[in-house]
C-alpha cells in the first residue's frame, strides 16, 4: 500500500521539524500548568486552602509555592528530557515563558485584593520561575 509521502511528512517534514522544536517546551508548559491548576482545585476542594474569593494566611502561599516550584523543575526536566538537539535551549524558552506568564499574573493580581495573598508571592513566583524550570532542565538533559 503506498503512503503518498505521508511517512515523510510525519517522520522527517515541516510538521515533524516543528513537532520537534515545539514539542518539548508544550509539554514541560502544560504540565507546569495542568498540575499547578489540579494541585489548587485539589487544595481547595480539601479544605487545606480556604474558599476561592477568601483570604489564606501567608504560610499556604509558601505551600503553593513549593509545590509550583517542584512542578516547575519537572517540567523544566520533562523539556530536558524530549527535547532531541539543544534542550537547555527548548528549558530556556519554557522558562521564560514561566516568567512572562508569572509577570503577567502578578500584575493582574498586584492590588485585586488579600484574596490574592500578599506582595511577596507573586514577586517570589517570578523570581523562582526560570531556576526552578532550569534546574529541572539540567536534571533531564543529563538523563538522556
Amino acid at each position: 500500500m503506498e503512503d503518498h509521502g505521508m511517512s515523510r511528512i510525519t517522520e522527517s517534514g515541516p510538521v515533524a521539524a516543528v513537532l520537534r522544536r515545539v514539542g518539548p517546551v508544550l509539554a514541560g508548559l502544560l504540565t507546569t500548568v495542568v498540575l499547578s491548576v489540579a494541585t489548587d482545585a485539589f487544595m481547595h476542594s480539601s479544605g487545606i486552602f480556604p474558599p476561592l474569593g477568601q483570604p489564606m494566611h501567608a504560610a499556604l502561599f509558601l505551600l503553593a509555592l513549593a509545590y509550583r516550584s517542584a512542578f516547575g523543575v519537572l517540567g523544566g526536566f520533562l523539556t530536558g528530557r524530549l527535547a532531541r538537539h539543544r534542550p537547555m535551549r527548548h528549558v530556556a524558552v519554557l522558562g521564560s515563558i514561566g516568567v512572562v506568564l508569572s509577570t503577567l499574573g502578578a500584575i493582574a493580581t498586584w492590588d485585586a485584593g488579600p484574596e490574592f495573598g500578599p506582595k511577596w508571592y507573586p514577586v517570589a513566583v517570578v523570581l523562582t520561575a526560570f531556576p526552578t524550570t532550569w534546574w529541572g532542565g539540567l536534571l533531564g538533559a543529563r538523563r538522556r
